[in-house]
Protein backbone atom coordinates (compact mmCIF):
# COMPACT_ATOMS: atom_id res chain seq x y z
CA UNK A 1 0.00 0.00 0.00
CA UNK A 2 1.60 3.38 -1.28
CA UNK A 3 0.61 5.90 1.77
CA UNK A 4 0.15 9.41 0.20
CA UNK A 5 0.32 13.10 1.82
CA UNK A 6 -0.22 15.40 -1.04
CA UNK A 7 -1.33 18.63 0.07
CA UNK A 8 -0.83 18.21 3.75
CA UNK A 9 1.81 20.45 5.84
CA UNK A 10 4.05 18.29 8.35
CA UNK A 11 5.97 20.56 11.01
CA UNK A 12 8.60 18.45 13.07
CA UNK A 13 10.53 18.77 16.02
CA UNK A 14 14.60 17.62 17.05
CA UNK A 15 14.44 16.93 12.95
CA UNK A 16 17.95 18.03 11.55
CA UNK A 17 19.04 14.03 12.70
CA UNK A 18 17.59 10.78 13.20
CA UNK A 19 14.24 9.93 14.17
CA UNK A 20 13.00 13.64 12.82
CA UNK A 21 15.13 13.60 9.50
CA UNK A 22 13.77 9.97 8.16
CA UNK A 23 10.50 11.08 8.96
CA UNK A 24 10.64 14.28 7.72
CA UNK A 25 12.31 12.59 4.02
CA UNK A 26 9.82 9.99 4.55
CA UNK A 27 6.52 12.50 4.62
CA UNK A 28 8.11 14.56 1.99
CA UNK A 29 8.80 11.54 -0.60
CA UNK A 30 5.17 11.04 0.30
CA UNK A 31 3.90 14.17 -1.36
CA UNK A 32 3.72 16.77 1.83
CA UNK A 33 5.46 20.24 2.35
CA UNK A 34 7.75 19.54 5.64
CA UNK A 35 9.32 22.22 8.02
CA UNK A 36 11.76 20.87 9.95
CA UNK A 37 13.03 22.65 13.38
CA UNK A 38 16.00 21.93 15.89
CA UNK A 39 18.52 24.91 17.66
CA UNK A 40 21.62 24.26 14.97
CA UNK A 41 21.25 26.61 12.06
CA UNK A 42 24.41 24.63 10.22
CA UNK A 43 23.14 21.19 10.60
CA UNK A 44 19.41 21.61 10.12
CA UNK A 45 20.14 23.30 6.86
CA UNK A 46 22.13 20.29 5.95
CA UNK A 47 19.40 18.12 6.96
CA UNK A 48 16.66 20.09 4.77
CA UNK A 49 19.05 19.58 1.81
CA UNK A 50 19.19 15.80 2.53
CA UNK A 51 15.27 15.15 3.18
CA UNK A 52 14.44 16.91 -0.22
CA UNK A 53 16.14 14.12 -2.06
CA UNK A 54 13.65 12.84 -4.22
CA UNK A 55 11.12 14.40 -2.40
CA UNK A 56 7.71 14.97 -3.88
CA UNK A 57 6.53 17.47 -1.34
CA UNK A 58 8.69 21.07 -0.27
CA UNK A 59 11.39 20.49 2.84
CA UNK A 60 12.11 23.92 4.53
CA UNK A 61 14.64 24.47 7.68
CA UNK A 62 13.70 26.69 10.55
CA UNK A 63 15.90 27.46 13.54
CA UNK A 64 13.97 27.28 16.79
CA UNK A 65 15.03 25.80 20.10
CA UNK A 66 11.41 24.52 21.64
CA UNK A 67 12.15 24.40 24.85
CA UNK A 68 11.78 28.33 24.52
CA UNK A 69 7.77 29.37 24.50
CA UNK A 70 8.48 32.90 22.29
CA UNK A 71 10.64 30.76 19.72
CA UNK A 72 7.45 28.40 19.25
CA UNK A 73 5.52 31.19 18.74
CA UNK A 74 7.25 32.65 16.26
CA UNK A 75 8.31 29.91 14.22
CA UNK A 76 4.98 28.61 14.20
CA UNK A 77 3.95 32.30 12.46
CA UNK A 78 6.82 31.74 10.25
CA UNK A 79 5.83 28.28 9.16
CA UNK A 80 1.94 29.38 8.38
CA UNK A 81 3.58 32.29 6.52
CA UNK A 82 5.52 29.91 4.32
CA UNK A 83 2.90 26.98 4.05
CA UNK A 84 -0.48 27.89 4.73
CA UNK A 85 -1.24 26.05 7.82
CA UNK A 86 0.14 23.01 9.89
CA UNK A 87 -1.75 19.69 8.81
CA UNK A 88 0.35 17.25 10.89
CA UNK A 89 2.93 18.05 13.87
CA UNK A 90 5.17 15.48 14.94
CA UNK A 91 6.56 16.10 18.50
CA UNK A 92 10.09 14.16 18.05
CA UNK A 93 12.63 16.77 20.54
CA UNK A 94 14.36 15.30 23.22
CA UNK A 95 17.72 14.10 24.25
CA UNK A 96 18.33 10.85 26.50
CA UNK A 97 18.98 12.15 29.83
CA UNK A 98 18.71 9.68 32.67
CA UNK A 99 21.15 8.61 35.64
CA UNK A 100 20.47 7.75 39.44
CA UNK A 101 17.73 9.74 40.73
CA UNK A 102 19.87 11.92 43.45
CA UNK A 103 22.16 12.57 40.64
CA UNK A 104 19.42 14.53 38.56
CA UNK A 105 19.21 17.93 39.39
CA UNK A 106 16.76 20.74 39.85
CA UNK A 107 18.07 22.35 36.52
CA UNK A 108 17.65 18.99 34.45
CA UNK A 109 14.59 18.09 35.69
CA UNK A 110 13.34 21.16 34.32
CA UNK A 111 15.15 21.04 30.74
CA UNK A 112 13.78 17.76 30.38
CA UNK A 113 10.03 18.99 30.95
CA UNK A 114 10.51 22.14 28.82
CA UNK A 115 12.15 20.02 25.66
CA UNK A 116 10.25 16.94 26.20
CA UNK A 117 6.67 17.84 27.35
CA UNK A 118 6.21 21.62 27.63
CA UNK A 119 7.17 21.77 24.03
CA UNK A 120 5.04 19.13 22.90
CA UNK A 121 1.83 20.45 24.73
CA UNK A 122 2.69 24.24 23.54
CA UNK A 123 3.14 23.57 19.72
CA UNK A 124 -0.40 21.20 20.42
CA UNK A 125 -1.66 24.42 21.82
CA UNK A 126 -0.98 26.36 18.33
CA UNK A 127 -2.30 23.60 16.39
CA UNK A 128 -5.24 22.53 17.56
CA UNK A 129 -7.50 25.07 17.20
CA UNK A 130 -6.37 25.20 13.10
CA UNK A 131 -6.94 22.13 12.57
CA UNK A 132 -10.03 21.81 14.55
CA UNK A 133 -11.39 24.65 12.47
CA UNK A 134 -10.20 22.38 9.37
CA UNK A 135 -12.11 19.16 10.87
CA UNK A 136 -8.39 17.46 10.28
CA UNK A 137 -5.50 16.86 11.84
CA UNK A 138 -2.70 14.39 13.06
CA UNK A 139 -0.67 15.16 16.07
CA UNK A 140 2.18 12.30 16.98
CA UNK A 141 4.74 12.11 20.20
CA UNK A 142 7.40 10.40 20.33
CA UNK A 143 7.83 8.43 23.64
CA UNK A 144 9.85 5.97 24.57
CA UNK A 145 9.87 2.13 26.14
CA UNK A 146 10.50 3.57 29.81
CA UNK A 147 6.87 5.79 29.45
CA UNK A 148 5.20 2.45 29.78
CA UNK A 149 8.07 0.48 32.30
CA UNK A 150 10.14 2.52 34.12
CA UNK A 151 13.24 1.03 35.32
CA UNK A 152 16.11 2.34 37.83
CA UNK A 153 18.21 5.24 36.30
CA UNK A 154 15.30 5.69 33.67
CA UNK A 155 14.95 9.49 35.18
CA UNK A 156 13.59 12.08 34.24
CA UNK A 157 13.30 10.51 30.59
CA UNK A 158 10.82 7.84 31.84
CA UNK A 159 8.65 10.87 33.64
CA UNK A 160 8.59 13.54 31.03
CA UNK A 161 7.84 10.77 28.37
CA UNK A 162 4.90 9.07 30.82
CA UNK A 163 3.30 12.85 30.84
CA UNK A 164 3.52 12.93 27.10
CA UNK A 165 1.69 9.25 26.84
CA UNK A 166 -1.27 10.86 28.96
CA UNK A 167 -1.36 14.18 26.88
CA UNK A 168 -1.44 11.74 24.03
CA UNK A 169 -4.82 9.59 25.60
CA UNK A 170 -6.43 13.48 26.94
CA UNK A 171 -5.92 15.34 23.12
CA UNK A 172 -7.11 12.10 21.39
CA UNK A 173 -10.30 12.04 23.24
CA UNK A 174 -10.77 16.06 22.63
CA UNK A 175 -9.40 15.49 19.15
CA UNK A 176 -11.21 13.02 17.68
CA UNK A 177 -15.01 14.86 16.77
CA UNK A 178 -12.84 17.03 14.74
CA UNK A 179 -10.97 14.47 12.87
CA UNK A 180 -7.84 15.34 14.63
CA UNK A 181 -5.77 12.46 15.42
CA UNK A 182 -3.23 12.34 17.99
CA UNK A 183 -1.24 8.75 18.77
CA UNK A 184 1.80 8.00 20.30
CA UNK A 185 5.07 6.18 19.10
CA UNK A 186 7.10 4.23 21.67
CA UNK A 187 10.77 3.45 20.46
CA UNK A 188 13.09 1.40 21.53
CA UNK A 189 17.03 1.04 21.02
CA UNK A 190 17.18 3.02 17.40
CA UNK A 191 20.55 3.51 15.51
CA UNK A 192 21.76 7.00 17.06
CA UNK A 193 23.85 9.72 17.14
CA UNK A 194 23.87 8.67 20.55
CA UNK A 195 24.91 5.04 19.27
CA UNK A 196 27.34 6.37 17.14
CA UNK A 197 29.19 8.20 19.78
CA UNK A 198 29.37 5.50 22.35
CA UNK A 199 30.89 3.70 19.13
CA UNK A 200 33.57 6.19 18.68
CA UNK A 201 34.11 7.10 22.05
CA UNK A 202 34.61 3.87 23.09
CA UNK A 203 38.23 3.13 20.67
CA UNK A 204 35.84 2.10 17.86
CA UNK A 205 36.80 -1.65 18.59
CA UNK A 206 35.20 -3.53 15.49
CA UNK A 207 33.01 -2.54 12.70
CA UNK A 208 30.24 -0.61 13.20
CA UNK A 209 27.60 -3.32 12.45
CA UNK A 210 29.29 -5.73 14.96
CA UNK A 211 29.29 -2.83 17.59
CA UNK A 212 25.02 -2.59 16.97
CA UNK A 213 24.84 -6.58 17.13
CA UNK A 214 26.50 -6.46 20.52
CA UNK A 215 24.43 -3.43 21.62
CA UNK A 216 21.22 -5.58 20.34
CA UNK A 217 22.78 -8.53 22.69
CA UNK A 218 23.11 -6.53 25.89
CA UNK A 219 19.94 -4.86 25.20
CA UNK A 220 18.21 -8.43 25.01
CA UNK A 221 16.23 -7.31 22.01
CA UNK A 222 13.95 -10.54 21.18
CA UNK A 223 14.33 -8.97 17.30
CA UNK A 224 17.86 -9.34 17.79
CA UNK A 225 18.94 -6.77 16.14
CA UNK A 226 18.81 -2.81 16.64
CA UNK A 227 15.89 -0.78 15.07
CA UNK A 228 16.19 1.94 12.21
CA UNK A 229 15.20 5.23 12.28
CA UNK A 230 13.27 4.89 8.51
CA UNK A 231 11.29 2.14 10.51
CA UNK A 232 9.77 4.53 12.91
CA UNK A 233 9.30 6.85 9.69
CA UNK A 234 7.52 4.38 8.30
CA UNK A 235 4.55 3.76 10.84
CA UNK A 236 5.01 7.70 11.46
CA UNK A 237 3.59 8.14 7.71
CA UNK A 238 1.01 5.49 8.22
CA UNK A 239 -0.35 7.39 11.17
CA UNK A 240 -0.27 10.79 9.51
CA UNK A 241 -2.32 9.59 6.97
CA UNK A 242 -5.84 9.07 5.83
CA UNK A 243 -4.79 5.45 5.42
CA UNK A 244 -5.05 5.64 9.50
CA UNK A 245 -8.13 7.29 9.82
CA UNK A 246 -9.77 5.23 12.25
CA UNK A 247 -6.68 4.90 14.70
CA UNK A 248 -6.19 7.33 17.72
CA UNK A 249 -5.41 7.62 21.51
CA UNK A 250 -3.03 5.14 20.82
CA UNK A 251 0.67 4.39 21.79
CA UNK A 252 2.46 1.62 19.31
CA UNK A 253 6.13 0.36 19.94
CA UNK A 254 8.45 0.58 17.37
CA UNK A 255 10.68 -1.67 19.37
CA UNK A 256 11.67 -5.23 18.06
CA UNK A 257 9.46 -6.37 21.09
CA UNK A 258 12.04 -5.51 23.68
CA UNK A 259 9.01 -3.27 25.76
CA UNK A 260 7.18 -5.49 28.41
CA UNK A 261 4.40 -3.92 28.34
CA UNK A 262 1.71 -3.76 24.93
Amino acid sequence: MEIRLDGRTALITGASKGLGLATAARFAASGANVAILARDRATLEAAAVQAAEGARGQVAAFPCDVSKLEEIEAVYRAVNARFGQVDILVNNAGAHMSGAFEDITEEMWRQDIDLKFLAAVRLSRLCFPDMKARNWGRILNTLNIFAKAPRARTTPTAVTRAAAMALTKALAAEGAPYNILVNGLVVGVIESDQLRRAYETGGSKGEWEDFLKRAAERSQIPMGRIGRAEEYANVACFLASDAASYVTGCTVNIDGGLSPVL
